[in-house]
């Protein structure tokens, strides 16, 4: 594989696996496995995060900006205490301490994770347990506050482990604390910003230090990778909306075994 095709491949693969609960880490992985491009993809998958980030900033500009304006409004006025950007602000902040600490913690297990085919599968395997959950699990009616912040930020940390699906972790962890399904949607991206962008830092250091270079069609593979990503928004809101967790269910479990038993 030529490296623009390499570059362009991963762009799409992480655009669109970054919100899917499909695990993008593992998707990478496994990518960078099958085609040994794991150094070029050291500083690429900064670029890529990059990219990313800005189809969330995007996609929820409205949610984005309403919710700074009204929480920061709640500092001013007791009523701005009661509005939806103060709980979600709150909620945002307190769940991503434990997304750093634990996320920390868990860095020099991940790092020997990532390169394992078998790990990789195995924590594919427990995202397809996870969206089998929310197959039989009905979305509540509760509001974010900061007690359901800190535990969906917990399964955010628990999240880096390559396989395990972000987007689904959190999901699941939002859906079974009472949420509603589009709730728990808008939380799980919003929380993602600070994560996704510290996570970019990290790489950032790290690729410095292991002086890499972006490989060529690079900057291709970003735009693919924002384009992409807003498309996998889009769906996995229809796809929450109709409840059809089936379907990522089944594909994690089928590549989960196809990591463990082929690769």
């Amino acid at each position: 594989m030529t490296p623009l095709i390499s570059s362009l491949s991963q762009g799409v693969l992480q655009g669109l696996t970054e919100y899917l609960p499909v695990s993008s880490s593992a998707h990478l992985a496994i990518f960078q496995h099958v085609t040994g491009n794991g150094e070029a993809g050291l500083a690429f998958d900064l670029v890529l995060h990059v990219a990313t980030v800005c189809s969330t900033l995007v996609y929820f500009r409205k949610d984005i900006l309403r919710m700074l304006f009204e929480f920061f409004r709640g500092f001013r006025m007791p009523v701005g205490q009661k509005s939806d950007g103060w709980y979600f602000g709150w909620a945002v902040i307190f769940g991503s301490m434990p997304t750093a600490i634990i996320g920390l913690l868990l860095k020099p297990f991940v790092e020997r994770i990532g390169v394992s085919m078998a790990g990789v599968g195995g924590a594919l395997l427990v995202t397809s347990a996870l969206m089998s959950i929310l197959a039989v699990v009905p979305p509540g009616t509760r509001k974010i506050c900061v007690s359901i912040g800190l535990i969906v930020g917990i399964a955010q940390g628990i999240a880096v482990i390559p396989g395990i699906s972000r987007s689904g972790a959190t999901l699941v962890a939002g859906i079974l604390c009472g949420l509603s399904a589009a709730e728990a949607f808008r939380f799980s991206f919003l929380l993602s910003l600070p994560a996704i962008t510290g996570a970019a830092v990290l790489e950032l250091r790290h690729a410095a230090g292991a002086g890499v270079s972006l490989p060529e069609g690079w900057l291709c593979g970003a735009l693919l990778a924002f384009v992409s990503g807003l498309i996998a928004l889009y769906l996995l809101h229809r796809t929450i909306l109709r409840g059809r967790w089936w379907i990522f269910a089944l594909y994690c479990g089928a590549l989960g075994l196809v990591a463990l038993i082929w690769l």
